[in-house]
């Protein structure tokens, strides 16, 4: 019997929530439920259907990036935040919350200026940052901030 820890993986297509042992993690996997991978290598679109289950019931990290499509700032780190998905996943969860499309999480949240990004870790907001960045300052920043550190 082995006492290998696992870890809840959402589902970016279907919120489907999947065991995947610590030590597979790297490997990805795919979802038990729609058979689509667990990680793609881009931000996923968080709505109120999926927000909780990914803040709160994943065993990563998740990064959201607050967002606006009459944004200049944020239109213009999207490609960043984009790109730092490659860089920080599968040990944390990128994804993109357009606040004006929900409204009622953004008010949640206190989100008073955007871009901002809000670092959760089992529920509970552990960092939070306003204004555009670099991809790797969102890199640096998100590895700094997370609970037990990340690979680099």
């Amino acid at each position: 019997m082995s006492d290998d820890k696992s870890l809840i993986i959402i589902c970016p297509q279907c919120s489907t929530a999947n065991r995947v042992p610590a030590q597979l993690l790297q490997a990805g996997g795919t979802c038990g439920r729609c058979k689509r991978p667990l990680f793609a290598g881009e931000p996923i679109t968080l709505t109120a259907a999926n927000f909780d289950a990914h803040a709160s019931r994943s065993g990563i990290p998740l990064l959201v990036d607050f967002w606006a499509s009459w944004c200049g700032p944020c239109r213009q780190m999207a490609p960043a935040f984009a790109a730092a998905v490659r860089q920080l996943e599968p040990f944390m969860r990128l994804g993109k919350l357009d606040t004006e499309a929900e409204q009622a999480i953004a008010g949640r949240y206190g989100i008073r200026s955007i871009p901002t990004m809000i670092l959760f870790s089992i529920g509970r907001e552990v960092a939070r940052q306003s204004g555009a960045m670099p991809q790797q300052a969102i890199v640096t920043w998100a590895r700094s901030q997370s609970m037990g550190g990340m690979p680099r």
